[in-house]
């Protein structure tokens, strides 16, 4: 990180978030695309509060069930996320037994291999989805992110898509995938299409799904079903949308804007 920024400042870890998107820019990780998408999902975070919101804590617990149950977990990892959270994707990966697989949408050898090597450098083992390993294609889709593993994403149960396209998450859903994602907008087509839509930022529900995790990786399959079959998505993206939504109603009536602005 090339500059300094005071622990003091009222938006500290937000700048931190960012310089850590510009250098995984630098280091071809991050697509200049990526930095956009950061910039959209900022600004959503503002309206949520920057916290994460009972509904998401509950898509979380959701989400670490179905990946704990799947016969064929993969966690897909972009350049956002690789940069933001390797270690969390790694430990996630060996909590759940979720294989991890590269897909890019902004796909060159050259990223597939930085985002391999970062996710190397947080001690990933096998990766999937690099070179010609991505050799089977989704159904549906035109765009680079339809190649795949063959003994990754394209076999899969279920998918966690963190930071994902609409595209992508509608031909996974289409192949009778659960799609597990992790999206601040819960207005997204991401987020409205996905069968578990964490609204939350990447930063925060990485570490709570692991914790999750942890905690009910003894939990028999039936137990595990039983949570996953008494969620509901489109409950969980009401209550985003009714969160973000009585939260600005509550800052117009006082009047407090200046809170607001980074």
């Amino acid at each position: 990180m090339e500059i300094d920024i005071p622990e003091s400042h009222p938006r500290a870890e937000s700048l931190k978030t960012r310089e850590m998107l510009i250098e995984g820019c630098k280091e071809n990780v991050v697509a200049y695309a990526g930095l956009i998408a950061h910039g959209r999902g900022e600004a959503f975070d503002y309206l949520i509060g920057e916290k994460t919101i009972p509904s998401a804590s509950r898509a979380v617990q959701a989400a670490a069930a179905a990946l704990l149950a799947a016969k064929h977990a993969v966690i897909s990892v972009n350049g956002n996320t690789a940069a933001l959270t390797p270690g969390e994707i790694v430990k996630l990966s060996e909590v759940t037994g979720a294989l991890i697989e590269v897909n890019l949408f902004y796909r060159t050898p050259e990223r597939e291999e930085a985002i391999g090597k970062v996710l190397k450098k947080a001690g990933a083992g096998r990766i999937l989805g690099i070179g010609s390993a991505a050799s089977a294609r989704i159904p549906e889709l035109e765009s680079e992110r339809r190649r795949v593993d063959p003994g990754g994403i394209f076999i899969a149960d279920v998918v966690l898509v963190p930071l994902e396209d609409g595209d992508r998450t509608e031909a996974l859903v289409k192949l009778g995938k659960k799609v597990i994602t992790i999206d601040l907008n819960p207005l997204s087509r991401t987020a409205q299409l996905s069968s578990i839509s964490i609204i939350d930022n990447v930063v925060r529900a990485m570490p709570l799904m692991i914790l999750e995790a942890g905690k009910l990786r003894e939990k028999s399959y039936n137990d595990l079903c039983t949570i996953i079959k008494s969620y509901n998505n489109r409950k969980t993206l009401k209550k985003a949308i009714s969160h973000i939504a009585s939260r600005m109603n509550s800052l117009a009536r006082k009047g407090v804007y200046i809170k607001l602005v980074s």
